[in-house]
């Protein structure tokens, strides 16, 4: 297995000061890298875990902060802090070009290939990087199907790969076929995997005693959502040298 680094990074945006964690593979060598996008609630160990993961199979992975470093227990304190956010594309860009700038200043990280993947508020925010015409090798987002300004989405330039529940109410078969209309209509090479039976975050085990409708985990489909975003990397921003496999990152 691949020796990984991991450091904390703090840097600003949104008016906050943003707590990231930064996994490096072993060597000397530039790399390519991996922005990910967290949940609503913030960044926790298993989120952070996510770029260990990926730094095992060689990339460079910074997981970003979108909450000022606080991690919210109470759904209803996170929807007051996320909803305006995600009702603000450029708030998400701002945050999400913060963290990218941090990225590609490592000098590890081969600045010319870079990938973001995002889970729920995360998702979307990379999403909107692309939407900025930002250049990312791939997109791949889970619970993460929300639609951006009109003809926006014809700036991305890289493949989209989404996976939902379809049980999800926060992601609903509307706003699934919202989402793909405005892929299809922009050209852009995309995928949509819906993962049967599955809730809003069920890629993400439990961490509290909130139990919030339309929101669980599914274990076999979060193994199958990992492997697809990792097939997503291994095709479009493949480490070139033999590294060691990894799963998905465990509690």
């Amino acid at each position: 297995m691949t020796t990984v680094t991991t450091r904390t990074v703090e840097y600003p945006a949104d008016g906050l000061t943003m707590i990231g964690h930064l996994a490096l593979p072993t060597g000397t060598d530039r790399r390519p890298a991996v922005l990910i996008g967290p949940e609503g609630p913030g960044l926790n160990d298993f989120q952070r875990r996510r770029a260990d993961a990926l730094a095992e199979l060689g990339y460079v992975a910074l997981a970003f902060d979108i909450n000022g470093g606080r991690w919210f227990t109470d759904p209803a304190e996170m929807l007051a802090h996320t909803t305006p956010l995600l009702a603000d594309p450029d708030r998400m860009r701002g945050i999400g070009h913060a963290a990218l700038d941090v990225l590609r200043a490592e000098p590890r990280t081969d600045p010319a290939r870079v990938a973001a993947i995002g889970y729920g508020t995360g998702g979307t925010i990379v999403l909107e990087l692309g939407r900025d015409g930002v250049d990312l090798r791939a997109i791949g987002t889970v619970n993460a199907l929300t639609t951006g300004r009109p003809g926006e989405a014809a700036r991305i330039r890289c493949p989209v790969w989404a996976g939902v529940g379809s049980e999800d109410p926060i992601m609903p078969a509307e706003q699934r076929d919202a989402f793909t209309a405005e892929m299809r209509a922009a050209g852009v090479d995309w995928r949509l995997v819906v993962y049967g039976g599955a809730l809003h975050a069920f890629h993400h085990p439990p961490v509290d005693q909130n139990v919030v409708p339309g929101v669980g985990y599914h274990p076999r489909h979060a193994q199958r959502a990992w492997r697809d975003v990792v097939g997503l990397l291994a095709e479009c921003l493949p480490v070139t040298e033999p590294s060691g496999a990894s799963g998905p990152p465990s509690r």
